[in-house]
């Protein structure tokens, strides 16, 4: 079998095309999951694979790597049936984050804080404008992007949109928050500007983000759901109460008006009608030459009249703006600006009216046409007409000269043109745009350190280095390491391993990033200790696990090659590991551990290509089919449920997407996979399996559930809930009421609340459904009757859901045990948990609560070994070292997991020690980082008074 598979990879003339000894980076600007291919601007948002990278690949997804060079150490030789070879360590090279990355990321959090506060106190004062709390939440967003947190990201984006002051910002920030739904991938996609439905967020609304008004709050009530109001009876062209005593000629044509009603249209036209001029002494007046037609002076007539515009086709509202902006009629404008910005309704009428829009400089018509474009993203983006408005320097500049060019805009723009490609020459325009816009540090950061990351994916490194260096003057100390990148590029590696090995040098504390660029330039002992420091420092870069794998393997350590990658799999699903523990299950023959794998990056990435980028997942699987064990759809459900029960997250998801492959349309198998992925916390892939499972279901009460979860992921708790009532109206399902009774669950809730949670739970049990589903809703019912103080009956709802494999209920069942204090029981129902689920950081963490000190030491620095990305284990190694008065080595062990994680609970409780030690700034700036991340904690906000009351110490 293993020469046909020889054989076959053979005939797709791999061999050829890895022979070539070229290095190709792992860069990925602008994503924040790994991604293996992308297509233009505005494409299918499904990725294709792209043709070979000539000299640099920005995609994240595939590894790149000279194949068949020699091993290093002499000790490992290719297997033959590995014609692609394997993966060189010293071929590996990390990604660049292509966002704000600031070097102490809670001093750069407080600030942000203070900044919020301070424009929040000015606007409350009435003496600043909304448009500095936008803007300070927009850089609150930014600073977000590099901690990852989806959550983050979405709270300071809606902060931005409530307190954007203008329609155009509005319209921006309500069009991006709808982007990151990803409603354009619905089938069929909701139009861009049709009226909200009861479960379309507020702040979404487009007619809410036009025609809000002065005000920068947010409407309660969406306009699309007011009551409608009929519109006044249109005016007649003549009444027996108005007079004539003005002509206006045009051409052959006489216009009649009223002189008092024209003159009181603006000052000029008073001016003109009863000033010095000799048009006020005539009661015929030229208007030949001045733009307007016999038709539109009559509509100018009627609003003098009646201040009605609406009763007008559109060409003559265009000639009403052109003639308000001639004579300076405010009123007329806006009712113009208003009528017209109504009547986009969708890309056809924006397409049709920007121009006016630009040339009258009508903000609401351009705010609304904006809206359209911004809308359809990114397909818009292939409009010739619209890049060419959104891209060039020209479009900018009228756009700016209209009053609808904003930073807000462009950071926006550039964000979606990442996305589908990073290294596109729209991607380029964009940021350049975005660069001129900026005028705060922060803006003039982002957007050159980011264009330096563009140019050094485009493989331009001398003119990356320039936008890195603009970046470092601007204060940007992380675009130094694109620098050092960029001077490597260009042949000059003492150069850049010089200026990393300065950046190590200045700072007292380095971060984990500065090692793990220097070790690019160096070698041997010096490389794997600076990556040993990089990985103390921050133990969630991927690189050095990669890099030492890849050199075990090269020793002949497969099996530690293979723990070693494991250990950050084990906390992080990245694609690019994943592949990587297949490649090297691939080379000891290990073919079903190989094809898991392929299949959980599948998963994560349905484009992925394998081997440089040249083969498709789907393909390598197709290819190892010989080799592996063929199992129909029955054997697929019981090795789901075996994985499931085994608490394997990652063998479970590769079952799903086998049975996926012979069953694509299957909406449950779409929806079980979504539920997998959030488990392993990749939200982005989960949120696309729901797209999925919406768009493949056949019957619309499942396409409501899904639609729930999509807006319930979404933040959006309240329209979910609606969701999960309307697909109960259509037809009683386990998944609609499992879907109400977690949104009502998700507050908090007196007894009878929550006993009416538990009845929906029992409603959905009573429906059909599989015993996997049925298991999680027995848990849940047991996790409510313990809150609920009813002990018993939780310990039966976490009895029955162990008895169907639910194998999460231990932990459950331990709770109950130790409330009823049997301490021992409840260690040991968690040690049947560990035994089972024996790499779960969790599992550990939870054993901890019910086992001796010692005991809980042990568990806690397991799970850390296992996950260093959970908070509790460094909580209360910290606060037994505060018991034992050993005050630095507390703030020690809490400052070395801030360092890579700012998490909101780790900064409360240093805050809450530096307290207890006096140290009054340090708290103040702990609790202003910690409240950046969730201005409601109440605990943080009261320790933050108290510490703002506390009198300066004398110096």
């Amino acid at each position: 079998m293993t020469n046909n598979f020889l054989t076959t990879i053979k005939s797709l003339k791999l061999i050829e095309g890895c022979k070539a000894a070229q290095l190709y980076a792992l860069s990925s600007v602008g994503a924040t999951a790994s991604t293996s291919g992308s297509g233009d601007a505005g494409g299918s948002s499904r990725p294709q694979p792209p043709p070979p990278p000539k000299a640099i690949s920005m995609r994240s997804g595939s590894l790149y790597y000279p194949h068949a060079a020699p091993s290093t150490s002499g000790a490992f030789v290719p297997e033959p049936h590995l014609p692609c070879g394997l993966p060189v360590a010293d071929a590996l090279e990390p990604a660049l984050d292509a966002c704000l990355r600031p070097v102490d990321h809670v001093a750069a959090l407080a600030a942000s804080y203070r900044r919020v506060s301070a424009a929040t106190s000015s606007a409350a004062e009435g003496g600043g404008e909304g448009d500095d709390l936008c803007d300070a939440y927009l850089e609150q967003h930014a600073l977000f992007q590099s901690m990852g947190d989806a959550r983050l990201l979405r709270r300071a984006l809606r902060a931005a949109r409530v307190h954007a002051g203008d329609p155009h910002r509005r319209a921006v920030l309500a069009a991006w928050l709808r982007y990151e739904r990803r409603e354009d991938e619905l089938d069929p996609a909701p139009p861009p500007l049709a009226p909200c439905t009861a479960t379309t967020p507020l702040l979404e609304c487009p007619r809410a983000a036009v025609f809000a008004g002065v005000s920068a709050g947010v409407d309660p009530v969406c306009p699309c759901r007011r009551p409608y109001t009929p519109p006044l009876p249109a005016a007649s062209s003549f009444s027996e109460d108005e007079t004539n005593d003005l002509w206006f000629i045009i051409g052959e044509e006489e216009v009649a008006c009223e002189r008092s009603s024209i003159a009181s249209l603006s000052k000029p036209l008073n001016t003109l009608l009863y000033g010095g001029f000799a048009e006020a002494q005539r009661d015929r007046i030229d208007f030949s030459r001045d733009g307007i037609t016999p038709r539109g002076m009559r509509a100018v007539a009627a609003y003098s009249r009646h201040g009605r515009v609406n009763d007008f086709p559109p060409d003559t509202i265009s000639q009403l703006l052109a003639f308000a902006n001639r004579f300076c009629c405010d009123g007329l404008k806006a009712a113009c600006d208003a009528e017209l910005a109504a009547m986009v309704r969708g890309a056809d009428d924006a397409h049709s009216l920007i121009d006016v829009g630009l040339e009258e400089a009508s903000h609401l018509l351009l705010a609304s046409c904006l809206q359209a474009f911004l809308r359809e993203l990114p397909g818009s983006l292939t409009n010739p007409d619209v890049s060419r408005l959104l891209c060039s320097p020209e479009g900018r500049e009228r756009l700016d000269a209209a009053g609808n060019a904003s930073f807000a805009l462009y950071y926006f723009l550039s964000q979606v043109a990442m996305e589908q490609d990073a290294k596109s020459n729209t991607t380029v325009m964009l940021l350049e745009r975005m660069s001129e816009c900026a005028e705060r540090p922060w803006q003039r950061q982002l957007a050159l350190h980011q264009l330096g990351c563009v140019m050094l994916g485009r493989g331009e490194f001398e003119d990356a280095q320039e936008w890195f260096e603009a970046a470092v003057a601007e204060g940007h100390v992380y675009s130094l390491a694109g620098e050092a990148r960029a001077k490597y590029k260009r042949g000059h590696k003492y150069a850049a391993y010089k200026l990393m090995s300065s950046v190590v040098g200045e700072y007292d504390e380095p971060a984990g990033w500065m090692y793990q660029e220097r070790s690019l330039y160096c070698v041997g002992k010096e490389k794997l200790a600076d990556l040993s420091s990089a990985t103390e420092l921050d133990p969630t870069m991927t690189f050095p696990y990669k890099y030492r794998a890849c050199a075990m393997l090269e020793e002949d350590k497969a099996a530690s090659a293979i723990e070693e990658i494991g250990k950050v799999i084990g906390f992080k699903m990245a694609t690019d590991c994943l592949e990587l523990r297949a490649w090297f299950y691939l080379a000891l023959e290990e073919y079903e551990l190989a094809v898991q794998d392929v299949r959980a990056v599948l998963t994560l990435e349905p484009g992925y290509m394998m081997f440089h980028g040249r083969m498709h997942g789907e393909q390598l699987i197709e290819l190892l089919r010989g080799q592996l064990q063929q199992w129909d759809m029955a054997d697929c459900w019981m090795q789901l449920y075996d994985r499931w029960s085994a608490v394997d997250d990652i063998g479970s998801l590769a079952v799903v997407q086998q049975m996926l492959s012979r069953e694509p349309g299957n909406s449950s198998l779409r929806f079980r996979q979504s539920l997998l992925l959030l488990r392993l916390n990749c939200q982005k892939a989960a949120m696309r399996s729901l797209r999925y499972a919406r768009n493949s279901s056949l019957h619309e009460h499942e396409r409501l559930v899904y639609e729930g979860w999509i807006l319930y992921d979404s933040g959006h708790r309240d329209e979910a809930l609606a969701k999960a009532e309307q697909s109960i109206s259509l037809q009683r399902s386990f998944e609609a009421f499992f879907l109400k009774a977690y949104a009502l669950g998700d507050s908090s809730m007196d007894t009878e609340s929550s006993l009416s949670v538990v009845q929906l739970l029992e409603h959905a049990n009573s429906c059909a459904s599989d015993n996997l589903r049925k298991g999680q809703a027995y848990n849940n019912m047991g996790s409510i009757y313990v809150d609920c103080d009813m002990l018993d009956e939780a310990a039966e709802c976490y009895g029955i859901a162990l008895n169907i494999k639910h194998t999460r209920a231990h932990q459950g069942l331990a709770r109950v045990h130790y409330l009823k204090n049997r301490k021992q029981a409840a260690f040991d129902e968690m040690t049947k948990l560990v035994r089972i689920a024996t790499n779960s950081a969790s599992a550990y963490e939870k054993r901890s609560e019910y086992g001796e000190r010692d005991a809980a030491k042990t568990d806690l620095n397991t799970a850390t070994i296992l996950d260093p990305t959970r908070t509790y284990p460094y909580r209360y190694r910290a606060a037994v070292l505060m018991d034992e008065n050993k005050e630095e080595e507390a703030i020690a062990e809490l400052s070395g997991a801030i360092a890579f994680k700012p998490d909101l609970q780790l900064l409360h409780l240093r805050a809450a020690f530096f307290e207890s030690m006096g140290d009054g700034a340090s708290t103040l700036r702990d609790c202003e980082a910690a409240l950046c991340l969730d201005p409601t904690h109440g605990d943080t906000l009261e320790l933050y008074s108290k510490a703002s009351k506390r009198p300066e110490p004398e110096s």
